[in-house]
Order: C-alpha cells, then structure tokens, then sequence
C-alpha cells in the first residue's frame, strides 16, 4: 500500500478533526474533543500559526496525523511539541506512523529544533516500546500539570 506524508492542508482539517476524536475514543476521554473544525482552520492557517501537521494519504484519503506546534526550553532552546501522532485503525500496521513519527523528527532536525517532546500514556505499551526503540527518553518521575480556563478563573476569583 503506498501513502504520500505532506504538509496538512486547510482542506485536510475535517479528516484531522476525526482524527483526533478517534484518538480521544481510544484514549478513554470519547468527550473531550471540545473544538471544531473552524477552531483547526483558523488557528493552523492564520499569519503565526498555532500548530502544524503533516498527514498520511492513500487511498485519497487521510489515514493518518501528526500535529506538532513550537516551544522554547530553557535548557535546550527551541523545541516543538507533537501533541497528537495518530493512524486510524484501518490503516494501522502499515508503516504510516513510524513515516510520520520519521517526518516530524526530519522536519524538527532542518529548522534547527533541539528538542521534541510528547506525552503517552503509560498503558499504551506499544507506543512507549517503539519510542524507547527510536532512543526517546520516556520519563516516568515526571508529572503533567494542566489547568482549564474554568479553574483559572475560580483560582483568581479567589484572591
């Protein structure tokens, strides 16, 4: 099966869109996908966007993503982070992660990136065993913090 990695596309965000709700289905949160795909088009494709992709096509259509946007380390420099690097189930086993996986690092190596960063979950053994197999890092003391706009507002309220 051949399939062609690019840069995503404007006309590609309803097929990133499903993307990423399949990968919230898988993960266990089926409802937390709260944007749309205008929310997409709009933040990835204004004058300073917010987020890149590359996508996987074959077959005419979108099996795969990654979406990956900038950071800077304090230790390291700049750096991008890959929030989301998915294949639909259908398509799974054929190569087109590891392409996109590869495609993001290449891309990370050509702008002068010093470092990428992700998260996975702990029980998604596949994904940690074929990061830890690429020399990724996969730290476990780590915590990741989050705090919705709801909570910032009832933290501040409180002041």
């Amino acid at each position: 099966m051949a399939f062609k990695i690019r840069a995503g596309e404007q006309k590609d965000m309803d097929s990133v869109l499903q993307l990423v709700s399949e990968l919230a289905v898988f993960e266990k949160e089926p409802n937390a996908v709260k944007i749309n795909v205008d929310d997409l088009v709009h933040n990835g494709f204004k004058k300073n966007p917010s987020f890149f992709t590359f996508v996987a096509e074959t077959e005419g259509i979108i099996a795969g993503m990654a979406l990956f946007y900038n950071r800077f380390s304090t230790w390291d420099g700049p750096s991008i982070h890959l929030e989301d690097l998915i294949v639909t189930e259908k398509f799974r086993g054929r190569g087109i992660g590891k392409a996109l996986y590869d495609k993001v690092l290449k891309d990370a190596l050509q702008k002068g990136i010093k470092r990428v960063e992700w998260v996975v979950l702990d029980w998604n053994t596949p994904a940690v065993d074929f990061y830890k197999r690429t020399g990724a890092t996969v730290f476990e003391e780590w915590n990741i913090c989050q705090i919705s706009n709801k909570k910032i507002e009832e933290y501040l309220s409180k002041k």
